[in-house]
């Protein structure tokens, strides 16, 4: 095969290297058509890669230049050769095809995030087309099987001479892809025109046609056969898990004979060629089972239910193919969608008679608001052969397209520069002359006019509504609105209704002081939580605020990362990624999770102290979190830490000040008793807060036990107090005592000590912590990694390992408002709050 040309441009160094390619011998019925060669991509790779028949390029064959991507390879075994490398784009980049031939393309994206530096299931991004969003904050994984690559599929109208697939990283990440594959399809594949489902039965024609619009596969289901590919590529998979009523439906005898094609590859439907479907999906079926009771066909309806995306456009293609039936015209029964009447099948006079003879319906289906289509299939009780089957069945989504797809960045191209300049220079000229003249007539009409004096036009109030109102652009009492808001992470109100099932009791799975937390998933299939504040209340909206701004400009694998936000309607809702292991204090104690090993919990704790650190030194000017507790500290599914829940967070005080005067802020139990007394904020109040995390993960009990004696109610108190008394082993959570190493145990409680100390100035630095922690581990291990005594005191000293990469400087936190007040929570119901916070898995900050 020939090696076609590749180029990814980026907007700081554009290249023109294209595909160099031509085809041939398509869309001429007289030599037929075959999958073309090109365009089939293995991005990032070295060596052309063999698979499903198919070679796939090598990028490093094309003589193409890269400049501002990169390419990563796997670390561990991947489900195919294809998924070995990648190609890494750190800014908005794209490929441009050479187009020769108008017609409908497919293009297929493959994403397999292995294991790699850049920890590519971190990433998130967006992918478009000219006109079309295709994918957006997608992160690259396949939701319903981690072992398996996500393989996007869609179809669309292209023209010539070229077509680009941009790729735009959201802020402070990356994209990234493992194959693409671009090739024009037979004609008719997919007609333009097609029928409208109407919810009350029956079809009209479907406005504007399918050309105009994208198609993105969402199901292809091989009914009553097993999993196989065809000609163009296109995997079929069964379909029994997503049938209704079991009982009503069983998979008809294979047919092992000749499937006859009765229309070439050119030829328009109903009737099937062999790239509309394979013979393997027209040589199986479900059919009715009628063996109960064949008398009341009511019963025996066979019904599926396939998950899609509410209230959109759908394109549904039913499959037929009546290969048990003597002569045609016998078999034939009703089609319904959503249980109303579509057509009756297998009656249609444009069906070969001559069985066993392929054929299919189409039909332009909008999903209804509960997340299914739902296709039935009934036999009729007059016919003479009373039976209903279904051989194959696909659904796409229909994309429509969208005016927010920002137009790619041109090459630069000097020999453009000059008439671009100048036409801009003349059109500027125009148009300033227009609006002089357009002033002058309005100024001589209002003058010939009398003033008006009453209106009956007034400001429309704000509690009027429109589903577009923000709080976070509300002119405030300073006259300006809130600055900094990162507007881009916003997400329509509407999405994350869907997402949520419009925020239904099923979807719950916490609350707390903010308002309820619900589980969703987002267009794109990513899980999320969705964290929605009371309707209609005025409370906490410096936290949501301060928690956009704070997360929307810090990124940190140890810190937790937000998705996007919600502030229409006068709702305030933040939504961030679904977290698989919930809270650390889950883990600690009152739960059904199995108990962490001492070896585990040491790792979390460093693993926080990293984030808290980052938080405190890393970002310029520094932020305290104010509220660190262990139910701010959330685990993914590898136990991996993140710091979550920044609310309540400031910026640190400046050089000119030890500290930030402000009202008090946290939760009893973790709060600085020195910040209580003075309501001086300093860096020290979060190393106190997280010195009493160590002791709830060393002692597996809660901070504030109004049920014990005392002495012993406060964990703080409680904990120093053995530690002094040298009977701190008496109180360690009993499962693990016999893991911790002595000497790893008096680093780790002399830490949590120091953290402890009444006078902040006493307590050590973040970094101090996190050395001393590191140290605890070393010790555990039997390691003399760390030369270093003991009992020295680390409290002036941050071990050279840990330095930041430089970060660019955050705006200040301190513009925003903030109540004098005194706040302080309490820790009764955060446990399940916290379960669902997570954050993209960027390495060390960037």
């Amino acid at each position: 095969m020939e090696i076609p040309k590749l180029h990814i441009i980026q907007h700081s160094r554009c290249i023109a290297l294209l595909f160099l390619l031509q085809f041939s011998s398509l869309h001429f019925p007289s030599l037929g058509y075959n999958v073309p060669d090109k365009y089939f991509i293995s991005c990032g790779s070295d060596n052309s890669v063999n698979e499903s028949g198919k070679v796939y390029a090598a990028e490093s064959k094309l003589d193409a230049s890269f400049s501002g991507s990169n390419t990563e390879r796997n670390q561990s075994s991947v489900p195919s050769p294809l998924y070995q490398t990648a190609r890494i784009f750190r800014r908005e980049s794209w490929y441009k095809f050479n187009i020769d031939l108008k017609g409908t393309y497919l293009l297929r994206l493959h994403f397999f995030p292995f294991s790699s530096p850049s920890n590519l299931s971190s990433a998130r991004f967006n992918v478009s087309v000219p006109g079309f969003w295709l994918l957006q904050n997608f992160n690259g994984t396949n939701d319903t099987n981690s072992n398996s690559a996500s393989v996007k599929e869609f179809f669309m109208e292209i023209s010539p001479p070229t077509f680009r697939v941009t790729f735009r990283p959201l802020e402070s990440s990356f994209a990234f892809v493992n194959a693409i594959e671009l090739f024009v399809l037979p004609l008719h594949l997919i007609s333009d025109k097609v029928s409208f489902f109407k919810p009350i039965g029956g079809t009209t024609p479907y406005s504007g046609g399918l050309y105009s619009r994208v198609l993105e596969t969402k199901h292809r289901l091989n009914v009553g056969g097993q999993h196989t590919k065809d000609l163009l590529l296109r995997n079929w998979i069964p379909d029994d898990i997503h049938l209704m009523y079991t009982g009503n439906a069983k998979n008809r005898s294979p047919y092992n004979g000749e499937i006859g094609y009765h229309v070439d590859d050119d030829s328009d439907g109903p009737n099937a060629a062999r790239y509309t479907a394979p013979t393997q999906v027209y040589g199986t079926a479900k059919e009715t089972n009628l063996s109960v009771n064949a008398t009341d066909f009511g019963l025996f309806n066979i019904t599926w239910a396939l998950p899609v995306d509410n209230k959109t456009d759908h394109f549904l293609r039913l499959h037929f193919c009546d290969y048990l039936s003597s002569q045609g015209g016998l078999t034939y029964f009703e089609l319904s969608i959503y249980d109303a009447l579509v057509m009756q099948v297998n009656s249609d006079g444009n069906v070969s008679n001559e069985l066993p003879a392929p054929y299919y319906y189409d039909f332009v289906v909008n999903s209804d608001d509960n997340g299914h289509i739902k296709v039935s299939l009934t036999p009729n009780r007059t016919a003479l052969n009373p039976s209903a089957f279904l051989n194959g069945l696909e659904i796409m989504k229909v994309i429509e397209p969208s005016n927010s797809v920002p137009p790619d960045l041109e090459e630069a191209d000097s020999n453009h520069r000059l008439p671009l300049l100048l036409g801009s220079v003349l059109g500027g000229l125009v148009l300033a002359i227009v609006v002089v003249l357009l002033g002058f007539l309005w100024r001589f009409k209002m003058r010939k006019e009398k003033p008006v004096e009453n209106s009956d036009w007034l400001p429309i109030p704000v509690n009027a509504g429109g589903s577009s109102h923000s709080r976070l652009t509300d002119i405030t009492s300073h006259g300006s609105p809130l600055p900094n808001i990162n507007l881009g992470l916003k997400i329509p109100l509407i999405d994350l209704q869907l997402a949520t099932k419009n925020f239904h009791e099923s979807q719950l799975i916490g609350k707390g002081g903010f308002g309820n937390v619900y589980k969703g998933v987002l267009k794109n299939g990513m899980t999320v939580a969705v964290k929605r504040s009371q309707p209609g209340s005025g409370q906490g909206l410096p936290e949501f605020q301060t928690e956009i701004m704070v997360l929307s400009k810090i990124r940190h694998r140890h810190l937790v990362s937000l998705i996007g936000y919600c502030d229409e309607r006068f709702e305030m809702i933040l939504v961030y990624e679904y977290m698989e292991k919930g809270t650390l204090r889950d883990h600690l104690y009152n739960t059904k999770f199995p108990t962490l090993s001492w070896k585990v919990r040491l790792q979390i704790c460093i693993d926080s102290a990293r984030g808290l650190h980052y938080l405190h030194k890393g970002a310029a000017g520094g932020i305290i979190h104010r509220d660190v507790k262990s139910t701010n500290i959330l685990l993914d599914e590898n136990h991996v830490a993140k710091v979550a829940d920044f609310g309540l967070s400031r910026s640190g005080p400046l050089d000119t000040q030890p500290y930030v005067s402000t009202g008090v802020k946290g939760t009893f139990g973790y709060l600085d008793p020195e910040y209580f007394r003075s309501q001086q904020l300093t860096e020290k109040s979060d190393v106190y807060s997280f010195g009493v995390v160590l002791l709830e993960v060393l002692c597996a009990r809660a901070v504030i036990d109004p049920s014990l004696p005392r002495d012993q109610i406060n964990l703080a108190e409680w904990g120093l107090l053995c530690k002094n008394k040298g009977t701190l082993q008496e109180i360690i959570d009993p499962s693990i005592k016999d893991q911790i190493d002595q000497n790893s145990l008096r680093k780790f409680s002399e830490t949590i000590e120091k953290c402890l100390q009444e006078d902040g100035s006493d307590r050590p630095t973040m970094g101090d912590v996190l050395w001393d922690l590191e140290y605890a581990v070393q010790l555990q291990r039997g390691a003399n990694a760390i030369q270093r005594e003991p009992y020295e005191d680390s409290s002036s000293n941050v071990s050279a390992s840990f330095q930041l990469p430089n970060v660019r400087r955050l705006p200040s936190l301190s513009t925003l408002s903030e109540a004098d007040d005194t706040i302080v929570r309490h820790d009764e119901s955060d446990s399940a709050v916290d379960y669902v916070f997570s954050q993209l898995k960027i390495d060390d900050a960037r």
